[in-house]
């Protein structure tokens, strides 16, 4: 699975429910492939969105090494104290601001069979339920932080994306040059 980066359409859409009859074996394979690309990319939580899938669902592994999956999300209670802690995200690679957030969270969800749970975390799993959640509702970590970084890394991710498409037209290019000097040899 590619993982979409900041400036991708799908990362600022408000995802739309998994509906009980999607929630099947091809489901639950996705749902496999998404903890692969995670742990592939070294991160601890993905969002659908962040393989291009508009629905509300993320995959996470905090601190304990659980896997685990929320299905049609609901935050229903948040703790006063808040506290800092220094996210990253594998849509914005190489990029860290401090955030503040709620230390606990109580959150409802479906998991990979459709049964329904409920979680009170706190700590890492905490926040990583929330950053995958806000990725739900075409949120991202630095909407959160200050706002002249966030402009910051939105144009940074814009000259990324920019040199990332320069390269993949030069090596296209480079490509059919070579295919048409094969086929002129092969003539």
């Amino acid at each position: 699975m590619r993982i979409t980066k900041l400036g991708e359409e799908i990362l600022r859409q408000v995802a739309v429910p998994v509906k009980e009859e999607e929630i099947n074996d091809e489901f639950r394979k996705t749902i496999e492939e998404m903890f692969e690309t995670m742990d592939a990319a070294n991160g601890v939580g993905l969002a659908a969105p962040q393989v291009n899938i508009n629905k509300r669902f993320f995959v996470l592994t905090a601190d304990d090494d659980v896997r685990r999956v929320f299905v049609n999300p609901q935050i229903i209670s948040t703790s006063s104290e808040m506290s800092d802690y220094e996210e990253g995200c594998l849509s914005i690679p190489k990029i860290y601001e401090v955030i503040k957030r709620p230390s606990k969270v109580t959150v409802q969800a479906l998991d990979e069979n459709g049964k329904k749970f409920t979680i009170e975390a706190e700590g890492l799993l905490a926040r990583i339920i929330q950053h995958e959640n806000d990725h739900l509702d075409g949120i991202v970590f630095i909407d959160r932080g200050d706002p002249e970084f966030a402009k910051e890394t939105e144009e940074t991710m814009k000259k990324r994306s920019k040199r990332y498409l320069e390269k993949i037209k030069a090596k296209e290019a480079k490509a059919r040059k070579i295919a048409a000097k094969l086929a002129a040899k092969n003539k």
